[in-house]
């Protein structure tokens, strides 16, 4: 079998996250969900930098490692972390965590450390990268905080902002090189790494 009609190898998502799946929909390729269920504490003295490319890295390599026939695969593993005051925020979880964290951040700017794996289950290899997106916020007020909290629920977004949704109302500018980053997977960086390892993202590899 020439290599022009070899089958693409197997594409996993290494995540529960449903915002994830929803974007890597996107590119229109099969793949598959598989969660990589690891522990996402920083270590200590970890940069978020640091913290955002090991995460997603482990992740990757634990999808990879929960299934059968994942010899052929590309397992994409990807993390995120918000910083604001030099200080890692991380998803409020309940409503009321959710109007604190919206209350501190009004009119201020906060970091999201986006970064994405591609691990090549066929030759071992690992593509990174961290990408940084800037978000500055409204001064919004308090009675719009709960019209937007009711209306999301995003208790499980970092930050308490997602921003694909009616959270963009909250922002007054975002930062960054790829778009996708901040909702939790950089599809610019992720179709150059594909592309690099063979895959036919566009039909062609």
């Amino acid at each position: 079998m020439s290599e022009a009609s070899k089958p693409p190898p197997r594409l996993i998502l290494a995540s529960s996250s449903p915002y994830r799946r929803e974007l890597l929909a996107r590119l229109r390729v099969p793949f598959d969900v598989v969660s990589p269920d690891i522990d996402e504490a920083p270590l200590d003295g970890e940069t978020p930098e640091a913290t955002a490319v090991r995460l997603s890295i482990a992740k990757a390599r634990a999808a990879a490692g929960r299934i059968d026939d994942h010899a052929g695969a590309l397992v994409i593993g990807s993390d995120q972390v918000a910083t604001f005051d030099g200080k890692q925020i991380g998803k409020p979880g309940t409503h009321e965590k959710a109007v604190a964290q919206l209350q501190a951040m009004r009119g201020r700017s906060v970091e999201f450390h986006s970064a994405l794996c591609l691990f090549d289950s066929r030759t071992g290899d690992v593509q990174s990268a961290g990408i940084v997106t800037r978000v500055r916020f409204r001064r919004y007020s308090d009675a719009q905080i709960e019209t937007y909290l009711r209306a999301e629920t995003p208790y499980d977004c970092a930050g308490s902002a997602k921003a694909e949704g009616l959270g963009i109302a909250l922002l007054e500018a975002i930062d960054s090189n790829d778009p996708t980053a901040l909702i939790g997977l950089p599809l610019i960086a992720l179709t150059g790494m594909l592309m690099k390892a063979g895959y036919p993202v566009l039909g062609v590899a």
